[in-house]
């Protein structure tokens, strides 16, 4: 299985929030973390925050954060979230019908435990998983770099 551009774009918006936690995330900062397009992350955006993985502050010190904490946002639910199809072969899709074995098949019986197993394993890890497991990840995205730019309050 193919997770999408939007899928793993989404996982990074979500791992900078929790590398910077302690103040609001703007999506020019993300996008330059990631060099990609700011639109293109407000796309992305969108679906986040209906889903409650990630909460907005309007306003001229707005950003993002996420909408709970880092460690109750499994891989599964960014997934779940962002991948629009979970079929990994015709069988899976509303047309099966046409095929003489679509009730009895083999085939698409260890797909579905195939896929099962997948979604088994990404529920295991959060995004606190992935986070804590680059300690220097705040100096790689630039997080730290921003804050010793930032004017004391």
């Amino acid at each position: 299985m193919r997770l999408t551009r939007q899928t793993n774009y989404a996982m990074r918006i979500l791992m900078y929030c929790a590398a910077n936690s302690d103040r609001l995330s703007r999506i020019p900062e993300i996008a330059a973390a990631y060099s990609v397009s700011e639109l293109f992350l407000f796309k992305i955006l969108q679906p986040l925050v209906e889903a409650g993985l990630v909460e907005t502050v309007r306003g001229r010190n707005g950003g993002v954060r996420l909408g709970r904490p880092a460690e109750q946002i499994s891989l599964f639910d960014v997934v779940r979230v962002t991948e629009e199809s979970f079929a990994m072969a015709e069988c899976f899709e509303n047309d099966a019908a046409e095929c003489p074995l679509v009730d009895s098949c083999a085939l698409n019986s260890a797909l579905r435990e195939a896929l099962n197993a997948f979604f088994a394993v990404l529920s295991r890890y959060t995004i606190a998983d992935l986070v804590a497991a680059r300690p220097n990840v705040r100096h790689l995205l630039g997080i730290d770099l921003l804050e010793q730019r930032a004017p004391a309050a």
